[in-house]
């Protein structure tokens, strides 16, 4: 039987919900960087994202606050869905993308390349990160992008000599770095990448003690 007269098809729906959850996203984004502007939200900068709620986000992508919930439950979700957004390219990049990101080079040079991607993105990203950490603090272990991270690091750090509870630990300590107001204080015009370079050789004295 036919679908009935008027109904919207399938791919119509996955649409519409896409473009719903880009516009949710991008509304998200906006209200970090207009509440970091104008100092409101608490933390350093105004960065902690505590004026960004579902009404405010719904208000602005055009959509229904049930949509916002049904999504993504809360402010938390909301940063957290952002942040693995924004790193997505660095996920597909490291899965099946050419070395030194991809499979296929030394350990060393993979997880050097892995932090200067995960250094763009902090760098580029850095509001969000203070925004995602207050909010996400109680599980931040449990985030779907720090698990990715980590899970990757401690494999590159095992694969370089470190035995296995040591590369757990090490991972986590270099992920501790990737703190919000740290990478917007080193980063200036003069030194866009300092906040990079600086994970870098930390990760370098990390790699030479194994």
């Amino acid at each position: 039987m036919s679908e009935a007269r008027g109904a919207p098809a399938r791919g119509a729906e996955r649409a519409d919900a896409a473009r719903n959850r880009r516009a949710v996203l991008q509304a998200t984004e906006r209200l970090l960087a207009e509440g970091a502007g104008n100092g409101r939200g608490g933390g350093v900068g105004g960065a902690s994202g505590e004026h960004v709620s579902l009404d405010r986000v719904a208000a602005l992508a055009g959509v229904g606050k049930g949509t916002v919930f049904r999504r993504f439950g809360n402010r938390a979700g909301l940063f957290a869905a952002l942040l693995e957004e924004r790193s997505r390219a660095l996920r597909a990049a490291v899965a099946d993308g050419p070395p030194p990101l991809g499979p296929g080079a030394p350990p060393r040079e993979r997880l050097l390349a892995f932090l200067d991607g995960l250094g763009a993105i902090a760098e580029g990203n850095a509001l969000l990160l203070t925004a995602h950490e207050q909010a996400c603090a109680d599980d931040k272990y449990d985030d779907p992008s720090y698990q990715f991270w980590h899970r990757h690091l401690a494999g590159l750090l095992a694969e370089a000599g470190h035995p296995p509870e040591d590369a757990d630990f090490l991972a986590h300590t270099v992920l501790a770095v990737f703190d919000g107001a740290l990478v917007r204080r080193l980063t200036t015009p003069d030194e866009p990448r300092r906040f990079t370079r600086s994970v870098q050789t930390l990760a370098t004295t990390l790699l030479d003690g194994a």
